[in-house]
């Protein structure tokens, strides 16, 4: 029988998720996660992803290409561990503005609404999102 204080601290780790080297790497990251979020990957989403990328990297000169290699990378990774990715990824930047991170949020709708249709799954999602970014803002402020 393991000790109380050993048996509490391996039932409490907490890994860092924190899986990408830049904000604009992680947004592209959340771009593709919304689209995927109603268990489909529609061409209207991927468009809407593409005009976006742009503004993400702007030297960048292939995103098409940069969408593609964001993806695969995205495939690679459990399901299971995307909620806590987003979560310590939003973490490690807290020097983005709330008004930034607010703005992922506000194209993550537009993605969402890209193939004509929002499903639970997406609000669920978007509602996720939210309040990830809420309670980074908060925990910012103090």
């Amino acid at each position: 029988m393991k000790p109380f204080f050993i048996n509490f601290k391996l039932n409490h780790i907490h890994l860092n998720m924190v899986i990408h080297n830049s904000f604009a790497d992680f947004v592209l990251f959340l771009y593709i996660h919304m689209a995927h979020a109603d268990g489909e990957y529609h061409p209207s989403e991927e468009e809407a992803i593409l005009n976006k990328v742009p503004k993400l990297y702007p030297t960048e000169g292939d995103p098409v290409g940069k969408l593609k290699a964001a993806f695969a990378s995205y495939k690679g990774v459990k399901h299971d561990d995307i909620k806590g990715i987003i979560h310590d990824t939003f973490h490690h930047f807290p020097h983005i503005k709330f008004s930034q991170k607010y703005k992922v949020y506000t194209d993550m709708f537009d993605i969402v609404h890209a193939d004509g249709k929002v499903h639970e799954a997406e609000e669920r999602a978007l509602a996720e999102l939210k309040e990830i970014i809420d309670a980074g803002s908060e925990v910012n402020k103090g």
